[in-house]
């Protein structure tokens, strides 16, 4: 199986071995609205950051409870959907060390550090006051937390709602709360904008989301199933996931046969899959959605991460239902 396969279908899978994904902060955090003032020199030895909010702040998180003492000054993130979040919270100049997957916002500060093969002993060299993990390979969190180091497993989101919880989670242990109530806040609105204006149909589109060149899929279950749904769509694979895991593998003949009005490619990058490649697959170019052009090639980050980039790919996919015209379905 493919790397980059193994990691769609084991953070999923981890997620049914740990506690309720996404979590929610304390009901006994209430923090004053966050002043940061940002260092001009990364060499400087102030704290990057200075906070007005209420410390300690614990929060439920897919691996228990986690506590901070202070406003965290060295972040290491060994995860690219974190990384992003604390990035667009304004919590970057306390993030010390990403891993070799958080390729977004390009001033991240990549590593060698890697979700599957770190140790508690190569990311603890960074010195690091908390770290952010997607989901546990192992014993990383314990080894981690011998060492006094806090962790926050922020697992594969299955909602929109385990998305936002991962954000206002973010934002309460960096010390930036209003900054992840207004990103979260942001996706809402603009998930409401596309909804909105897109044209009603008599019947909905249907459309195949293609994880990799062996035909992986996901079903509406799934958190990107969701946003899918939220903008009309019908997903092909749903009848096709029998024991309900949320990404079954489809044949061509299904694929074929239920002939989706949209074919929305996440395997651009892993794989090389574009609009000409599924076009010379045997039997894909009678496909309306190859004859019509509605072949949509998407970034594989963009389409893999519950962040703040949500709406990116939500842009991608109005547009392209746009297109087709509304007498259609």
């Amino acid at each position: 199986m493919q790397p980059r396969l193994a990691f769609l279908l084991i953070v999923p899978l981890s997620l049914s071995l740990t506690a309720c994904g996404g979590g929610t902060v304390d009901s006994t955090f209430t923090p004053t609205a966050a002043e940061t003032t940002t260092s001009s020199s990364p060499s400087t030895t102030e704290p990057a950051t200075t906070f007005a909010i209420g410390f300690p702040v614990t929060v439920e998180t897919d691996a228990g409870p986690v506590t901070v003492e202070g406003p965290p000054q060295a972040i290491v993130s060994i995860s690219p959907t974190s990384t992003e979040v604390l990035f667009a919270i304004g919590a970057g100049n306390q993030v010390v060390a990403v891993d070799d997957q958080s390729n977004f916002p390009p001033e991240a500060p990549v590593t060698d550090l890697t979700g599957f093969s770190s140790s508690a002993e190569s990311i603890a060299a960074y010195d690091p006051d908390l770290v952010f993990l997607s989901f546990d390979p192992g014993d990383l969190v314990s080894g981690l937390n011998a060492l006094g180091i806090p962790v926050v497993v922020h697992g594969a989101a299955t909602s929109l709602d385990d998305a936002y919880v991962q954000i206002e989670q973010a934002g309460a242990l960096t010390g930036h709360q209003d900054e992840a109530n207004m990103l979260v806040e942001t996706i809402r609105t603009q998930i409401d904008a596309l909804a909105s204006r897109l044209p009603s149909r008599e019947e909905p589109l249907t459309y195949y989301h293609e994880l990799d060149n062996t035909y992986y899929s996901l079903t509406s279950s799934t958190f990107v199933g969701e946003l899918y749904g939220r903008l009309g769509l019908a997903n092909i694979a749903d009848p096709a996931d029998a024991d309900g895991f949320g990404y079954p593998q489809l044949s061509e003949e299904f694929i074929i046969e239920q002939d989706p009005d949209l074919i929305f490619l996440a395997d651009t990058k892993c794989c090389a899959q574009d609009a000409a490649t599924v076009a010379s697959r045997p039997g894909w170019d009678e496909l309306t959605a190859v004859q019509m052009g509605r072949v949509i090639e998407l970034d594989d980050d963009v389409a893999s991460r519950w962040g703040p980039r949500i709406s990116v790919l939500l842009s991608e996919i109005a547009e392209a239902i746009e297109a087709v015209p509304s007498s259609t379905g």
